[in-house]
Formats: C-alpha cells, structure tokens, sequence
C-alpha cells in the first residue's frame, strides 16, 4: 500500500477545488432526487471519470493518476463533505475495493482489460466477498469454483454487494478447494457479470437510498482460468490486505460527513431565531459545536498522521492495527455530529432532504461496513500483541 510519491501544497489546494466543485454542482443538487429514484445516472461515473477522480492512485499506464494516500483521503473527505451522500461515495467508488486486488495480483493482460474502462467511467466494478452465511467470517465462505478445462465454474451467492445490480465485473471471494474449510481454501476470481448463470436481486435499506445494494446467485457460471489472481488459495490474504485501504478510505468518508453535519447545523444556527436571538447566541448550542469540532479535529489528526505513515512505507502490524481503532473513533464521530446536528436542527432535522437527516441514517452501515466495530477491536488487539 506504500507511495512515497510527493503532496505538495498547491496539489491539496487543486484537488480540494476539483473534488469541491464536482461534489457541489455534480452530486449535492441531485441527491434528494437519487434518494428517490433509487439510483444515481452512470453519467456521473463518466463525468466523475473526466475528471481524474476514479483513476486518483492507479497507475498512469492504465489510465489512472499516481497519487499518495494523503491525497486520496483528500479527495474522499471533500466529496462527502461538500456531496453529502453515502449512497454515492458508496456505489461511485466501489471500483476503489474491487480493483486493488487486480492491480496488485492480475495479469497485465486482465489489468489492461478491467481497469481503465472502469477508470474512465465505461464500466462499473464491484466486490464480492460477504455472503448469507458469512459476514465477517471470511473463511467461512462457500461460494465455490471448481476447474474445468481452461474456466472455473462458480456456484453460490452474495449478499450485501454495493452495485450489485449496476456492475459490469465483480471481484469474487471463492473457495477453490472443497477439501478446506478455512482461509487456506480461498481464491480471487475476476467475473463478468453479463456472463450466462449470474443472477441479481436489489435489496432495500436503511440508507444509501441511491446506492443499488443487491444479493448475487452465480448458478455454473463459466469464467476463463485467466481471470484468477494470484495463485489459487492466496485469497484470504489478498482480502485482508485489501480492507486495510477500504478502512482508511471510510474514516476519510466518515469524517467528512461529520463536517458536512457540522457545517449544515452552524448555518441553521446563525439564521435561526429564538425567542429573539439567533440560535448560536445559546450557550448550550455553542457547546454543541465545540464538542463536535473536539471529534472532527482528533480524528483529522489521526487520519492525517497513518495517512503519512503509510506513504512512507509503515504498513506493519501497529499501522493496521491504528486503522482499525481510526476507522471506529471517525465512524463514532460521524454518529456523534449527525446526531448534535440532527438536535440543533430541531424539526427540520427530522425532514427528508437536510443532509444531517440522511447521514443520521446511513451513519450505521459506516460503523458495520468494512469490519464492524466489535471486529475492529479484536484485529486491533491482536495486531498490537494483547
């Protein structure tokens, strides 16, 4: 995960513009009207691609922008910030959990042909690895893909999966040797999903309304023995590799959601009067604002700190480990801020359409998806020894 790759002043200021202006006009005046709908353009997959926010951290040969992941964070911090929609951070940058694994373990001959149309918006790819009976128990997986000939067949389902129903490729965590009912059993598999014996369901939610979150059934589907990554059995690994960046990239998203409750709760306090005085006059709201700014800073500090430790090349046990316990405090903090906010707001807290109604609602999935809190604990732990 390492980048010692340069972040300058001027590169923050550039980014932040870009990310603002996209999440401003492209994003926030349509989010209601998506919420409704149940699903956002792929448009904007094209327009967020035109800009070089998809391809921010892949490789310049296949169409992405190299980038460290100060800079990433960035980027994802002002989108939710100034967008105010986990429903599409979620299915908008699904391609950054599902393409890591073909970056780093693909053919170039699979990575010339799933990155960059994903990168330019053309395709949408997704992750698999959550199934009915197997949450957060990776190794408990029975999605299964037996070879035969030059294809794997794969049979099972998925459940949970963030633009299941829009996504052209899906990662997928399969168990490639029946014998082994653990970790040492499991393989990554790229699969086309338009490929014959896939079969998709949408489910409904408590939030993300504009994110298409689907259950996948995979009924001896064929897929080229090509599409494998890595060796077989290297699965496992590949997974909890690839959560660490997903963990970092969410503390990202939950702190600028925390802003974005933060900021629509001040402006509603400062034009708000009562009993003959703007809102933020009363010392009890003041007090509000500075216990949600006590959060906002301390997990801007942390997130900033195992931003740059990792560009340096610290990824070791005590970095992933930190994630861990950041991606907890910055969720929690998301939660504190939507709740103050959705108090301050009063009534119109409790409308459709205020941006701290909708993250009150979508803050659970941050605090379960990616490793729910209980788990982040005990990998923290272990990582650090205890």
């Amino acid at each position: 995960m390492s980048s010692n790759l340069q972040f300058t002043a001027e590169d923050r200021a550039t980014l932040v513009q870009t990310a603002k202006r996209f999440a401003t006009q492209a994003m926030a005046p349509h989010v209601n009207a998506w919420d409704e709908a149940g699903e956002f353009p792929r448009a904007l997959h094209l327009q967020a691609g035109e800009l070089g926010l998809l391809g921010l951290g892949y490789p310049e040969h296949l169409g992405g922008t190299p980038a460290p992941w100060r800079m990433r964070n960035v980027m994802s911090q002002t989108l939710a910030r100034f967008g105010g929609s986990g429903g599409v951070m979620a299915s908008l940058f699904t391609h950054n959990i599902a393409l890591p694994p073909v970056l780093k373990h693909g053919s170039g001959e699979l990575q010339n042909e799933v990155i960059p149309p994903v990168l330019r918006g053309e395709r949408i790819a997704a992750l698999g690895i959550t199934e009915p009976g197997a949450g957060s128990d990776v190794a408990a997986l029975r999605t299964a893909a037996r070879l035969d000939g030059d294809q794997y067949v794969v049979d099972g389902e998925k459940v949970f999966i963030t633009s299941g129903m829009r996504c052209d490729w899906i990662t997928l965590a399969v168990r490639t040797d029946p014998t082994s009912k653990g970790a040492h059993g499991i393989s990554m598999l790229v699969v086309p999903c338009n490929a014959p014996g896939v079969s998709r369901s949408r489910l409904q939610k408590m939030g993300w309304h504009c994110s298409d979150t689907a259950q996948l059934r995979f009924d001896g589907v064929r897929v080229p023995a090509r599409n494998l990554l890595g060796d077989e059995g290297a699965g496992f690994r590949m997974i909890m590799t690839n959560f660490n960046g997903e963990r970092l990239a969410m503390s990202a998203i939950a702190l600028g959601f925390a802003q974005a409750c933060f900021d629509e709760a001040l402006a509603w306090a400062r034009q708000r009067n009562t009993f003959g005085a703007p809102l933020i006059e009363r010392q009890v709201i003041r007090h509000k604002f500075m216990d949600m700014q006590m959060r906002i800073q301390s997990t801007q500090a942390w997130l900033d700190t195992l931003g740059g430790r990792v560009d340096e090349g610290d990824d070791g046990s005590d970095w992933v480990a930190q994630v861990c316990l950041l991606k907890n405090h910055a969720t929690q903090a998301m939660q504190f801020c939507a709740d103050a906010a959705v108090q301050i707001l009063g009534g119109m807290g409790f409308m459709r359409g205020t941006v701290s109604e909708r993250v009150y609602r979508e803050v659970k999935v941050m605090m379960i998806g990616g490793g729910a809190e209980e788990i982040m604990k005990e990998l923290a732990a272990r990582q650090s020894s205890l």
